[in-house]
């Protein structure tokens, strides 16, 4: 599978979280839980998991938009 279809699988992920904790710190509804058969249901334990492991890919955005932008820097000035 491309990075790319990585990327967005996960940023698609953290998204969920993101949107899941937003709800449970507005109004204590978790979502997932909700959905997938409460906190301690394997599917929801698994999600969590997935979320979390997306979450971890996606820091590495940071190092690679870096040396996206120090290469487009560095080629515009030769």
């Amino acid at each position: 599978m491309r990075s790319r279809t990585w990327d967005y699988i996960c940023l698609s992920l953290v998204i969920l979280g993101a949107i899941n904790w937003g709800l449970i710190g507005l109004f204590r509804f978790d979502l997932v839980a909700t959905i997938f058969g409460g906190m301690e249901g394997i599917i929801s334990r698994i999600i969590y998991t997935l979320i979390m492991l997306a979450g971890l890919y996606c820091l590495s955005f940071f190092g690679r938009d870096y040396h996206r932008t120090n290469v487009s820097t560095t080629e515009h000035r030769h």
